[in-house]
């Protein structure tokens, strides 16, 4: 990377208050943030606070976008989380959500799945999402 680059990097890293333990790091990582800067008006500002309080919550959490959402897991061992952008709301999905306590509200077709959605209204309980995000990683993570 250039300085004009790196310069780049610094200051998305302090406008989300993310920490990347490498270069090689950030690179892998731009699409996330690419995709979360894309989003429209508040629902940008939501993910990035997701994206913040996934980081805090789990240090060497790897992200990648797939299938137009941005995706949260452990190398090696799956994916545990991702989100998606819908006109009037955020979908947070927890792939192992039916084994998370409490159990997120929102039914999915799929027997393990688990959401969380998100108006622009709605107050964001950090705590509860950290703690809903603790767990998931500790789960065995889906392979896709």
């Amino acid at each position: 990377m250039d300085n004009d680059q790196d310069r780049e990097w610094n200051q998305a890293d302090t406008a989300l208050r993310w920490q990347s333990p490498d270069r090689e790091s950030r690179r892998r990582w731009a699409p996330v943030q690419a995709y979360i800067a894309a989003m429209p008006g508040w629902k940008s500002d939501l993910g990035r606070r997701l994206d913040a309080l996934i980081g805090q919550t789990v240090p060497d959490v790897h992200k990648a976008v797939k299938w137009n959402s941005p995706f949260y897991g452990i190398k090696g061992e799956g994916w545990f989380l991702s989100f998606h952008c819908f006109t009037k709301y955020i979908k947070v999905a927890f792939f192992r959500g039916s084994s998370l306590e409490p159990v997120p509200p929102g039914v999915s077709k799929q027997k393990e799945v688990r959401y969380l959605d998100i108006r622009e209204d709605d107050q964001l309980d950090e705590a509860q999402f950290a703690d809903w995000v603790r767990q998931a990683s500790r789960l065995p993570g889906e392979r896709m």
